[in-house]
């Protein structure tokens, strides 16, 4: 049968819990509240809630009786049950006028922190405003990767056009990721927070999202902070194995035909080796891709732990996955309403590999002092080939001209490697009965390069003649990115406990900490162009045959030269350290969570880029000390509701990439660049939420929520070029209106063993947000607007108006029990990048206007059967609507003067379908 209820308080992890649920048998099984609960031969107990609901925390593993007792009942022992570390035994049973039989007790054993009821539990009893998604139920969603995870949340979508993480509409900039506890660098220069989609929910136990601030919190943050925890052995031992396959309905009309680069030849069970320098290869490499012979997603894991001496614990668990996509759709692109380039046939071939391990070791001093190391590696290989304009109608402004007859064909090939080291030291320790202390150490290292990037631009006619691109010295080139992140951070925190009463509600402690964090980035890039000595005179056999005209011959003979650019670069730091005092004080239905954090952040960038003029400084310094303050208030209205009041103030500090004026060019040929003037936003949050748990499991609740942000930061269009984006504080201030439903509720509950149960959950976000576009002035002189098209304001990049996330769960409880699965997600049209006038002085004339990502519905179904202890059989279909991912500009073109949306890309992703078998030893 489904569990009833799962201890949540902070304790031990070396010890366990028994838990569950007592009924009255005289009145049908209705609940039997502050009925007593005993360990028999001790003075551990607990009292049953208004659901009949009980908890015993912090038990030595071993064997114990349990004695149910109530006033004119019959009192019941449980003789044999015993508790597991870092899990929790659950003991239902019922109590009447006479004594019940021990037949009718039902005792089961589930893992600690990863189910349902368990992360509702432990968002009922937090202090601060906290959502969170276990291993459990993404198990029966089918997610694999946490990116995937944290979309199932209310509030929370995904961009398919940048890839960003949007938690109420605020971005990956507003965000702030933590792996148990520590913050995790980016390994990606266009983002702030780290891949989620790099986490397989193998290595996790949840993710949980606060979308309030606390002040032992970093402050660098408005929309919240996503805490990933990693996985830990649940019992004495586990020894797992598993095997997937499945395929992209999109990838099958390619079977035979679907591309990889030329820089696979250097790959090997999914890690890039470099033969030789980004130079040499101009000449001794291919240019051209391959064939990938067999690309059917395919993956495996293992899972090994065990107890050692009933003090130690280890796990280890492992995972390899490979994946191919294929995207087919259009670009567009735009400038001052007339069109600028066109590519009705792009296509995008992407095969992904990705290398998962952790490792988790944890030791039992004594009953008071623990500690935990956590090491967690991470590879992630992705190959993709960007081809556009094979069909001989493609077009780039300027290239060649209508007289010519030549239309422009771009191939792109790529490969990303991307290697992540984090090592966390945990330790906890029981000073005394009311002083608890933790800490934690890391260090974390990051290796995210492009080794060996290759694009050709050429002219094409359509019958045969190819003509290399003429538009400067670097339209066929090969280059190299690479990225290295060290990090060390540290936290210490101190919990005081005054007074602790849990028949009263009395909770009374002071929190002391401290947090570190010194991020260091070394950044380089290098690229080799080559050009014909005279024009037109190499020309390949054909599109796909491109090797044969960059041979040595060619370099030897003069035909063919190689141009450098100087390297760009940039090495960056950003050092942080904080204070942080939190007081809480509850009594009775009253909770009350105030705290001050002062944190300085200091954020050095040095650069030497091609695009920066040498006249201004090659350097930004940016310095924040702020007092950051926080309050959470939380009134328990009855023993299954509470009403919750969130106050605070954060700041958002630029990025790396967002200060760094280097400019990363698309596969498209958007050019994404840093803006050095860039300053911090600062923000005022309000939240005001009911909560209401109907049962253990069920939730429903209403949150009305207020942001405003001072000097927002939006990613905008720059002036003066076609296809670049930048950052800029665009607005003097934003303002963000919502208002979220969450509902998680049985729609039937069985407590019959071999019956039908069917859940059903609803998020929905309404959002009204708003930004001006503000005119800047220096000295009292006017030096450029953000307002384009007759508009002084626009909503806030990024932000839906409409979120849905909703899931229905049908499952048998049986010996062989079976789950199927339903999610749904929809976000409404968000805006992907700002407009920007082109003309200052002509703003409603000569502009661009704003890129809009039209919203989609996503479906996903995922099938689970379970055949006797040990076999587990998942067939799943992702993104079964396949539905078409856009964006979209409005254009007013000068000849009309009628302003209409012209669709600037759009592809789809393909349906996934996959079957997976799991066996547990």
């Amino acid at each position: 049968m489904a569990f009833s209820t799962l201890a949540i308080q902070a304790q031990n992890p070396e010890t366990g819990t028994i838990a569950g649920k007592l009924v009255d048998k005289e009145m049908q099984g209705e609940p039997l509240p502050f009925a007593n609960v005993l360990l028999k031969g001790s003075t551990k107990g607990a009292t049953t809630d208004m659901d009949g609901l009980y908890s015993l925390d912090n038990l030595e593993p071993g064997i114990y009786t349990i004695v149910f007792s109530f006033l004119g009942y019959e009192t019941l022992e449980v003789p044999n049950v015993e508790v597991v570390a870092n899990k929790v035994t659950e003991v239902n049973s019922e109590l009447g006028s006479s004594a019940a039989s021990l037949d009718e007790v039902v005792i089961n054993t589930v893992s600690r922190r990863d189910s349902e009821v368990a992360l509702l539990l432990e968002q009922k009893r937090a202090i601060d405003i906290k959502e969170s998604i276990g291993a459990k139920q993404l198990s029966k969603m089918g997610v694999s990767d946490v990116a995937t995870a944290t979309s199932k949340i209310s509030g929370v979508t995904t961009s398919e056009a940048s890839g960003d993480l949007f938690v109420r509409g605020l971005g990956d900039r507003y965000l702030y990721t933590t792996f148990n506890g520590l913050p995790v660098p980016s390994d990606d220069v266009e983002r702030k927070n780290i891949d989620l989609g790099l986490f397989s929910t193998s290595v996790i136990q949840n993710v949980s999202i606060s979308k309030t601030y606390s002040a032992e919190n970093s402050a660098d943050q408005a929309s919240g902070t996503i805490d990933i925890t990693s996985r830990e052995l649940a019992g004495k031992k586990e020894f797992e194995l598993g095997l997937d396959a499945g395929i992209n309905t999109n990838v099958i009309g390619q079977f035979k035909s679907f591309k990889v680069s030329t820089n696979q030849k250097d790959v090997t069970a999914g890690f890039y080796s470099q033969k030789m320098s980004t130079e040499s290869a101009l000449n001794n490499q291919a240019w051209d891709p391959q064939i990938n012979d067999f690309p059917v997603n395919r993956g495996y894991s293992l899972t090994a732990g065990t107890n050692i001496g009933g003090k130690a614990r280890l796990l280890f668990t492992g995972s390899r996955d490979i994946s191919f996509e294929y995207n087919e759709g259009t670009f567009r692109e735009f400038r001052s309403n007339n069109l600028y380039d066109l590519f009705s046939d792009v296509e995008i071939f992407r095969k992904t590999e990705n290398i998962t391990a952790l490792l988790d070791l944890g030791y039992r001093l004594n009953d008071r002092n623990r500690i935990k190391v956590t090491s967690l590696f991470i590879n992630k290989l992705t190959d993709e080939v960007y081809e556009s304009g094979r069909n001989a109608e493609g077009v780039v402004f300027e290239e060649t001209s209508p007289s010519e007859n030549l239309n422009q064909f771009v191939r792109d090939q790529n490969i990303k490697q991307t290697r992540l080291w984090v090592n966390q030291l945990h330790g906890s320790h029981d000073l005394s009965e009311r002083n608890e202390l933790e800490w934690a150490l890391g260090y974390n290292l990051v290796n995210a390069d492009e080794p060996n990037r290759i694009r050709n631009e050429v002219n094409i006619d359509g019958e045969g003649f190819v003509q290399l691109g003429r538009m400067g010295g670097f339209q066929q080139r090969k280059s190299s990115q690479r990225i290295d992140d060290t990090e060390i951070n540290a936290f210490l925190q101190d919990k005081i406990t005054f007074l602790k009463e849990h028949e009263d509600n009395k909770d009374v402690f002071l929190l002391l900490g401290a947090n570190f964090r010194n991020k260091q980035r070394d950044f380089i890039s290098r690229f080799f162009g080559v050009t014909e000595s005279s024009f037109n005179t190499i020309h390949p056999p054909s599109i796909d045959q491109l090797s044969e005209v960059f041979t040595t011959e060619n370099f030897q003979n003069g035909k063919l030269r190689i141009r450098r650019l100087s390297p760009d670069v940039y090495d960056a730091r950003l050092q942080s350290y904080s204070g942080f005092a939190n007081l809480n004080f509850g009594f009775g239905k009253w909770n009350f969570n105030a705290g001050a954090r002062y944190q300085v952040d200091e954020l050095d960038v040095n650069f030497d880029v091609n695009n920066y003029p040498s006249t201004l400084p090659q350097f930004t310094n940016k310095d924040y000390d702020n007092i950051y303050p926080s309050l959470n208030l939380k009134y328990s209205y009855t023993e299954n509701s509470n009403f919750r009041l969130a106050v605070s103030r954060t700041i958002t500090i630029p990025e790396f990439k967002e200060i760094a004026p280097f400019e990363y060019v698309s596969q498209t040929g958007q050019i994404t660049r840093g803006n050095p003037d860039l300053e911090a936003s600062t923000n005022f949050n309000l939240d005001l939420k009911y909560e209401f748990f109907p049962s253990a499991g069920e939730l429903i609740s209403l949150t009305g929520f207020f942001k405003e942000i001072k000097d927002p930061i939006n990613r905008v269009q720059d002036r003066g070029a076609a296809g670049v984006f930048s950052f800029f504080n665009a607005g003097e201030k934003a303002n963000v209106f919502g208002i979220e439903l969450g509902t998680n509720v049985d729609i039937i509950k069985n407590e019959d063993s071999q019956g039908i149960e069917l859940q059903a959950g609803l998020n929905a976000t309404r959002m009204w947000h708003e930004q001006d576009l503000k005119n800047v002035y220096r000295d009292g002189r006017f030096i450029r607007t953000f307002q384009y098209n007759g508009k002084s304001s626009v909503g806030l990049q990024g932000a839906s108006d409409w979120i849905f996330n909703g899931s229905i769960n049908l499952s048998t409880q049986s010996s062989n029990p079976f789950q199927a699965t339903l999610v749904a997600n929809y976000a409404s049209d968000k805006i992907y990048a700002l407009g920007a006038p082109e003309v200052q002085t002509q703003t409603a004339v000569f502009y661009n206007d704003e890129i809009i990502e039209k919203g989609f519905v996503t479906l996903d179904l995922v099938l689970n059967q379970k055949f006797g202890e040990h076999w587990d059989l998942q067939l799943s279909g992702k993104n079964l609507l396949n539905p078409e991912v856009k964006r979209v500009q409005n254009i007013r073109p000068s000849t009309t003067g009628v302003e209409n949306a012209e669709t600037v890309r759009s592809y789809t992703s393909g349906t996934v379908l996959s079957l997976g078998i799991n066996y547990s030893f």
